[in-house]
Formats: C-alpha cells, structure tokens, sequence
C-alpha cells in the first residue's frame, strides 16, 4: 500500500480497562482497522493522564490496577479513516477522538 503525502491521523483516547464485546477495546479497535485494510495502527499505553472526568489515572507502584490512559494513533488517507468512524462512535462511549493533516515521510516494508 502505498500512502500520499498528505495523510490524516486519528487519535483515540480511551481508558485500559474499556472493553467491547468481550476484549479489550483498543484491541477491538485496531483489529477492526485491520479489517478495513488501513496502513497500520499502534496502541500506546500511558503512565499518567486524566480525561473529560477529571479522574486521575497514574501508574504509580501502590496503584497498578487503576485504569491507565491508552492511545491509538492510525494514518492513513481521510476517506479511509472516515471509513472507520462510524463503528468508533458505536464502541468508544468515553474518550476523545482527534483528527489531523500529517506529512507522510516515508511508509514501507520489506
């Protein structure tokens, strides 16, 4: 596949402990832009955040079971992330979604 250079990314912010139908749901996620053939996805996993709420969320040694912050971060063009909103507003019931121009630089594999 190859990307133009003026590509779209999406972020999703969601919490670790987000499920849908039955797994977690940044594994949902990324499985369903998969699914629809998207150039790729990563899921980050914060140490540290807070959201709409206000709760803090953090990492520290005492607290490793809290809900920690999530990211996942897809580029690719605008009509085919587009694509993948309508199922994102169906799963993602709290967090924050972004989109934004990016330059694609480079995008390949061996």
């Amino acid at each position: 596949m190859k990307l133009p250079e003026e590509g779209m990314l999406l972020r999703i912010f969601i919490g670790e402990s987000d499920n849908y139908g039955g797994k977690a749901l940044y594994e949902q996620i990324v499985l369903k832009a998969r699914e629809m053939n998207l150039a790729g996805a990563t899921v980050t996993r914060g140490i540290m955040g807070f959201g709409a709420d206000s709760r803090m969320h953090t990492a520290k040694l005492l607290r490793l079971s809290e809900d920690l912050p999530v990211v996942i971060e897809l580029v690719d063009t605008e009509e085919n992330l587009n694509k993948l909103l309508p199922f994102l507003d169906k799963v993602v019931e709290e967090g924050l979604i972004t989109l934004e121009k990016v330059r694609v630089i480079k995008y390949r594999h061996k």
